[in-house]
C-alpha cells in the first residue's frame, strides 16, 4: 500500500524537486491550504464563542486574534515561499505559476484593504477618543464597501490557491499521498464550513461587538452577507427579553 501512495501521480514521469522548491511548496501549502481556510472559518463562526454570555459579555477578541495572526501567518509565509523561487522565468511561465502571481497579488490587496478599513468608534473607544464615532460603529459607505470587497476577495483566493496548489502538485508530479491527505482535508474543511453553518453560528460582526440595541446605527441596516444572522434575532425567536440581556446603560430605543 505505501509503495503504491508514494508513487507519482503520473508514472511517466519522475518526482524530482530541489530543495528550495520543496521548501516553496510546504510553505504554500501550510499558508493556502492549512491556514487560510482555518483563518476564515474562525472569522466567521466564533464572533459569539459557545460559552459567552451573549449580550452582556461583547466583543470577544478570540475571533479577531486568530484571524489576524493567522492571515498574517499566510502573508509571512507566502513571501518567504515566492522568494525562494526567484528569480522567475517569464519565458517559461506555467498556468501554476501564472495563478500563483495572481493569488499573491490578491494576497497584497487583501493587506492594503485591511490596513485602510477604516477606524473602530462606538462606545468601546469612547474613553480612547472622546467619540463614537468610526468607521465600522457608523457603518458608512466606506466600511460597507470594505466588507463586501474583504470578504469576497477572501473567498476568491481560497477557491484559487485550490487551483493554484493542485496544478503545483501536478507540475512537482507529487506521490499520490500528498494528494490524498489534502483531499481529505479540504473536505474536512467544507464539511465543518457546512456543520457551522447550519448550527448558524454565523454572526453579524456589528452586534456580535456592540449589541442589539437599535440606537446603533449599524444595527437599522440589513445584516450584510449570505448566510449572516442577527443573535438578537435568535434571542427574540427564543422568547427572550433582549432588554433584561443588555449591558448596564445600554437599553433598547423606545418604538
Amino acid at each position: 500500500m505505501w509503495e503504491w501512495l508514494s508513487a507519482p501521480i503520473d508514472p511517466a514521469r519522475a518526482h524530482e524537486v530541489g530543495l528550495l522548491v520543496s521548501w516553496h511548496a510546504r510553505m504554500m501549502v501550510l499558508a493556502w491550504g492549512v491556514l487560510a481556510p482555518l483563518a476564515v472559518i474562525f472569522a466567521r463562526f466564533f464572533k459569539i464563542m459557545p460559552r459567552q454570555n451573549w449580550p452582556v459579555e461583547l466583543d470577544h477578541p478570540f475571533w479577531w486574534r486568530c484571524h489576524w495572526i493567522g492571515q498574517s501567518a499566510v502573508f509571512v509565509l507566502s513571501i518567504v515561499g515566492f522568494a525562494l523561487v526567484l528569480p522567475p522565468d517569464f519565458q517559461a511561465l506555467s498556468t501554476h505559476t501564472a495563478l500563483g502571481y495572481l493569488l499573491l497579488l490578491g494576497l497584497v490587496a487583501q493587506v492594503m484593504l485591511g490596513i485602510f478599513r477604516g477606524n473602530k468608534g462606538g462606545p468601546t473607544e469612547l474613553r480612547k477618543q472622546g467619540s463614537m464615532r468610526g468607521h465600522h460603529y457608523d457603518m458608512t459607505g466606506w466600511r460597507r464597501m470594505f466588507e463586501w470587497l474583504h470578504k469576497s476577495l477572501g473567498y476568491a483566493l481560497l477557491a484559487l490557491s485550490v487551483a493554484v496548489i493542485a496544478l503545483g502538485l501536478w507540475k512537482a508530479n507529487a506521490p499520490l499521498w500528498m494528494w490524498g491527505v489534502l483531499g481529505i482535508w479540504w473536505c474536512f474543511l467544507v464539511g465543518l464550513y457546512s456543520a457551522l453553518q447550519k448550527r448558524g453560528m454565523a454572526v453579524d460582526t456589528y452586534q456580535a461587538i456592540w449589541g442589539p440595541d437599535p440606537s446603533h446605527p449599524g444595527n437599522r441596516l440589513p445584516a450584510p452577507g449570505w448566510g449572516v444572522q442577527r443573535p438578537a434575532n435568535l434571542l427574540s425567536g427564543t422568547g427572550a427579553d433582549v432588554d433584561n440581556l443588555m449591558p448596564d446603560g445600554q437599553h433598547t430605543a423606545p418604538k
